[in-house]
């Protein structure tokens, strides 16, 4: 499944990542960190989160894990670049995907609120992906849902509960701004969160781990 991204510094599966979301009470925006991994409020227990990193938006609205949060719990999650992995052999190859050369954009996002019962509060979030485009299809058949600018009101509008409309702003990202390239394998080590992990190289051999 898609995907890291690259925000500041490098984020891992179950990491904390900061998303936007809209305080519908004091209307303004705000940004918090939450636990990448989406962990539902009716979960047992958190470890559900390290299979919850994406949803898939074309079935979020009939999965129990991802439907309520879909309707009520939308955010955005900034990022300038994801990674991905190509399979050559037995081997991977990282590579480095950016919009407009490295431009900040935001990918659909959604979030919840988990108890444990004891008063303590688990906020957690999942990236929506789509279908690759031209790009990205080269290395993976899935990619992040990347949202146009134009969306951002809507998608972050608390009142805005009509599935079938927002699932219009779920669509692959425009081809033509998008450039990708071979990364080092360093990528693949999370301690690893410098410039050199998202340097474009020829070649590097990593194994299959998600990062952003």
């Amino acid at each position: 499944m898609p995907s890291e991204v690259q925000v500041e510094r490098a984020i891992a599966p179950t990491q904390p990542v900061p998303i936007i979301r809209q305080n519908s009470k004091k209307l303004v925006r705000e940004l918090s960190l939450f636990r990448w991994g989406l962990v539902p409020s009716w979960a047992k227990d958190p470890s559900i989160a390290a299979r919850m990193i994406n949803a898939r938006s074309e079935t979020a609205s009939t999965k129990p894990a991802f439907a309520d949060a879909l309707r009520f719990r939308r955010c955005m999650i900034p990022a300038d670049g994801f990674y991905e992995w190509q399979s050559t052999g037995r081997a991977k190859q990282p590579y480095c995907f950016e919009i407009n050369a490295g431009e900040l954009f935001t990918f659909a996002g959604i979030w919840d609120r988990w108890n444990d019962g004891t008063g303590k509060i688990l906020e957690t979030s999942s990236i929506l992906t789509t279908t690759a485009h031209a790009v990205t299809s080269s290395v993976h058949d899935r990619m992040p849902v990347i949202l146009n600018k134009n969306s951002y009101d809507l998608w972050l509008d608390t009142g805005m509960n009509d599935v079938a409309a927002l699932s219009q702003l779920l669509r692959p990202c425009d081809a033509r701004l998008m450039r990708c390239y071979p990364v080092s394998s360093r990528v693949n080590t999370v301690i690893n969160d410098d410039e050199e992990c998202g340097r474009q190289v020829r070649h590097a051999v990593v194994q299959d781990h998600l990062f952003f």
